[in-house]
């Protein structure tokens, strides 16, 4: 009787063993998140994203990011590499087929569509439907995952290449490696020049500009925070923390037109990735996992405004996920808020409403 259940014992070990003795696909580091801020004041729960219209739901499937021309035309850039344009008739149609896959959405004052794409770097898209690409690498280093941008009123293209190490297929590596990959960059169109003008971020996504124009804030996903870079004044060239302990993860940002900011957090914060932060070695071990073993983002519909001082100043929620959850950018446009989602169906609609600063 013993060596059978020596033979299965040692059967049951040797798939234990061997993830063991695979190697890791990460080098990951320690990480102690800090709590993040309570549900309240602001930030206490509601329900108002229940009262989200769908666009387009049929048409369009993982509009990351949208935006809205001056006709009132909402644009989406789509999970199968496609930018789409909803008329104002609801009628969709496809202007352009990217190859890759689209994130970031704006318009440049000679009305061409930039666009950032996870795979083939900074594009652009005429007004006649030509589509060139602007950049693919900067500093001799390749973009990686072209992830977001924001446009200032002289022209220069301020994007975000999310990870210099990891695509778009394998960002949980990121997340779990927990080391600053990302980088913010400017790009001036005029002498086609680009710099890295903010490296050693965590995961750097949403972009947006001030409405003075004085700073640009960047998403550090993996840190539950925004990042702060200066543009013009007495700190021009400085960096500070923004807002910090975000309840979830910050993905788009956007500049409502009046001195606030919209911030989409397409799912709050994940016990499991906050307990494993602290643990090399388990993180090392799960990025061996398949991904349907790694953790796992909760249904939850989340975006909050904030004041140009860096408090949240208003929340709209979706607890429970079943009407729009995973929105990943928020653009503010003719009284309403148009949301996008990195996987799901249609384009959201919802009416802006007031804010209290």
């Amino acid at each position: 009787m013993k060596k059978p259940i020596l033979v299965v014992l040692l059967l049951c070990l040797l798939p234990i063993v061997g993830l063991l003795l695979l190697p890791s696909p990460i080098d990951a580091i320690a990480y102690h998140p800090a709590p993040a801020m309570p549900w309240s004041g602001p930030l206490a729960v509601n329900r108002e994203l229940d009262a989200t219209t769908l666009l387009a739901i049929e048409d369009i499937l993982g509009a990351e990011d949208v935006d809205v021309d001056t006709q009132g035309r909402i644009y989406g850039a789509a999970a199968d590499g496609t930018i789409v344009r909803i008329g104002e008739n609801g009628a969709t149609e496809t202007l352009a087929q990217t190859g890759g896959r689209p994130l970031g959405l704006h318009w440049d004052a000679e009305g061409n569509l930039i666009i950032c794409d996870a795979f083939k770097g900074l594009l652009a898209l005429s007004p006649e439907g030509e589509l060139k690409t602007l950049l693919t690498e900067v500093d001799g280093i390749t973009l990686k995952f072209t992830d977001d941008l924001e446009i200032a009123e002289n022209g220069t293209i301020y994007f975000t290449d999310a990870s210099i190490k990891y695509d778009q297929h394998h960002y949980m590596l990121d997340m779990l490696e927990a080391r600053p990959w990302g980088r913010l960059i400017a790009y001036d169109p005029f002498t086609d020049s680009a710099h890295t003008v903010l490296d050693n971020l965590y995961f750097a996504n949403g972009v947006a500009i001030s409405k003075n124009q004085d700073f640009v804030l960047v998403n550090e996903t993996y840190r539950y925070r925004i990042t702060r870079y200066w543009i013009n004044g007495p700190k021009k060239g400085e960096s500070e923390i923004f807002i910090d302990s975000l309840p979830g993860f910050p993905d788009g940002i956007s500049s409502s037109g009046r001195g606030t900011f919209w911030v989409a957090l397409p799912t709050v914060r994940n016990p499991q990735a906050d307990f494993m932060h602290p643990l090399p070695f388990l993180k090392n071990l799960v990025a061996k996992l398949p991904d349907s073993a790694k953790p796992k983002p909760a249904p939850y519909g989340l975006i909050i405004e904030l004041n140009e001082d860096g408090k949240v100043i208003r929340s709209l929620h979706d607890p429970e996920g079943d009407n729009f959850p995973f929105i990943t950018s928020v653009q503010e446009a003719n009284g309403n808020l148009y949301l996008g989602t990195l996987n799901g169906k249609g384009i959201g609609v919802i009416a802006a409403g007031t804010s209290t600063q």
